[in-house]
């Protein structure tokens, strides 16, 4: 694929669709030029493109016209969005079919979309790509699986990239057709379940003998199938249970799967939190999922929505000039900075408030005023990167708009305690500091308050030392006083900051509360000397380096 072009001021809507073996899916995508893009649609259709294909390795004539003509209706859904581009790709059905030049001869001519068909082991990598650019790896060492109709896709890696990609002719409508030809309208007998499972085993000896050499840590399953096997565990589930079918373990893949063998298609179909579509062909997807965790021992999957088509939108920004740090910026970073941005925040004093947020927590550590650790660190990072993206609302009450903004904005890597977390810190901003009664009523647990109280303080007082968004203080630190209950913070500044300076003593008595120490402040004056040597003390985070294009 070429170098796409470069995208306008204005924005550019591109229009990706993934042309699979059970349904067409596309995602519609506004691009801007600073890092950002908005979804503008996101659907789904099932058209069963390989039903009855694999065993003669064509497709059926009324197969290709729901194709032709779902696709038809999607561009012309794209085009009433504004769509400039479009990029299509088709997976396992449309490769393995014989005639699959009639069909890409049809969609091209009755609906207007080229469409490229991929390799296995490409579709492994896009799907890896889209699923790894939404989830927050850290060091782990991932193992993707995505149950398609026709194949199974697998990939094994870090943050960085993937070390191994796998296609296995595995999928939940092949199998179908292969151990039910008329239907699965009957319940499915262990016996048959056990046949349907020996044949995954055989065919996933190569890749799982690969897989055992390495130590997993993580294990995400992207497919539709993988989503409603979970959804399906936490409906039916007896006690107290997650029930929000984000995640699903060895044992309780394995009762639900028995609970589906047991069941008529009618009666399948009527299980809580089935997808009534995929009855007839879920007992299959569920056997080479379970066959998988059984083979390379593994306790549980988390389940994600993100897939090939997030794969193809990752792919196309990585080929922009005006996208240069995607491959550097942690997903928690990206989707940061695109919230960011799409709210317009002011960006050089949200990374002076950062930078001294951090001098904060870092120095204060240091000096045993706290002891939270690396996580809390990050979460602090990036509320205060966010802290005024409420402005975009309306600067009145703009502290509790960012709080709205963060809890809604589905930031990409983080789970929901953290986005708690990070929403509350920037709720208590500004105006009054959060007191115990008013935590108390949240859903956060008491460990979890503390911390928010003390991580709000410190953004506090870094607000408070740029005051005049005129970046006066260039670093500030805690430091020990000669008497106990003292802690005296040196505030380092090239030209007078009286306004920070009275900022920061309105947060005296706030930290005396949450420290039980008396705060001390204490200004000194540094020369253009010192300031070049101190700007090189501490590795800047990629989130806060003006040095890149961002």
């Amino acid at each position: 694929m070429n170098r796409s072009p470069q995208i306008p001021p204005e924005g550019r809507v591109v229009t990706f669709i993934d042309l699979g073996t059970n349904s067409i899916r596309v995602l519609v995508v506004r691009l801007f030029s600073n890092c950002t893009s908005t979804v503008l649609s996101r659907q789904k259709e099932v058209i069963r493109l390989g039903e009855g294909e694999f065993d003669t390795s064509l497709i059926s004539e009324a197969a290709m016209d729901r194709a032709v003509t779902v696709c038809r209706r999607f561009v012309e859904m794209a085009r009433s969005f504004g769509t400039e581009e479009y990029l299509a790709v088709a997976t396992s059905a449309t490769r393995e079919a014989r005639n699959q030049n009639i069909l890409l001869s049809r969609l091209r001519h009755e609906s207007g979309l080229d469409v490229r068909v991929i390799s296995g082991r490409e579709e492994a990598r896009l799907i890896y790509e889209g699923v790894v650019s939404g989830t927050h790896l850290d060091d782990r060492l991932a193992l993707l699986v995505d149950v398609g109709g026709g194949s199974t896709e697998i990939a094994l890696g870090t943050r960085s990239g993937y070390l191994y990609l796998e296609s296995l002719k595995l999928g939940s409508i092949r199998l179908t057709n292969l151990f039910f030809p008329g239907g699965t309208e009957k319940s499915v007998s262990r016996k048959e379940y056990e046949r349907i499972r020996q044949h995954v085993k055989n065919e996933m000896v190569r890749p799982v003998q690969e897989l055992r050499k390495y130590q997993i840590d993580l294990t995400l399953a992207s497919s539709g199938t993988a989503q409603n096997l979970a959804e399906i565990a936490a409906r039916t589930a007896e006690g107290t249970k997650n029930g929000q079918g984000t995640e699903i373990s060895r044992s309780e893949l394995s009762r639900v799967a028995n609970l589906l063998c047991s069941l008529s298609l009618d009666d399948r179909r009527k299980v809580p939190g089935i997808n009534p579509e995929r009855a007839d062909i879920i007992v299959c997807g569920a056997a080479i999922l379970e066959t998988l965790m059984e083979e390379l021992k593994l306790g549980s999957m988390q389940v994600t929505s993100r897939g090939l088509q997030d794969g193809l939108l990752t792919d196309y920004l990585s080929r922009l000039d005006d996208f240069p740090l995607l491959g550097t910026l942690t997903v928690r970073e990206r989707s940061v900075l695109q919230l960011g941005r799409s709210c317009g925040i002011n960006e050089h004093h949200a990374r002076a408030v950062a930078r001294l947020a951090l001098d904060l927590f870092d120095s204060a550590r240091d000096t045993g005023i706290h002891s939270l650790g690396e996580e809390e660190r990050e979460l602090l990072l990036y509320a205060t990167f966010l802290h005024d993206i409420g402005s975009f609302i309306s600067y009145n009450n703009h502290h509790a708009h960012s709080y709205y903004l963060i809890r809604n904005a589905e930031l990409l890597g983080f789970d929901q305690k953290e986005i708690s977390v990070m929403a509350y810190i920037a709720r208590f901003h500004r105006k009054k500091p959060p007191k115990k009664k008013a935590l108390e009523t949240t859903e956060l647990g008491k460990g979890t308050r503390a911390t928010v109280k003390m991580l709000s303080l410190f953004l506090r007082m870094a607000e408070s030392l740029d005051r005049s968004h005129a970046g006066l203080v260039h670093h500030v630190r805690f430091m020990k006083a000669n008497r106990n209950n003292e802690v005296r913070l040196e505030i380092a500044a090239v030209e007078d900051c009286q306004l920070e300076i009275w900022g920061v003593e309105n947060e005296v008595e706030n930290f005396s509360r949450v420290f039980g120490r008396r705060l001390v402040p204490v200004v000194r004056k540094i020369d253009l000397g010192e300031l070049a040597e101190c700007g090189t003390a501490r590795p800047v985070p990629p989130l806060l380096d003006h040095s890149g294009k961002q």
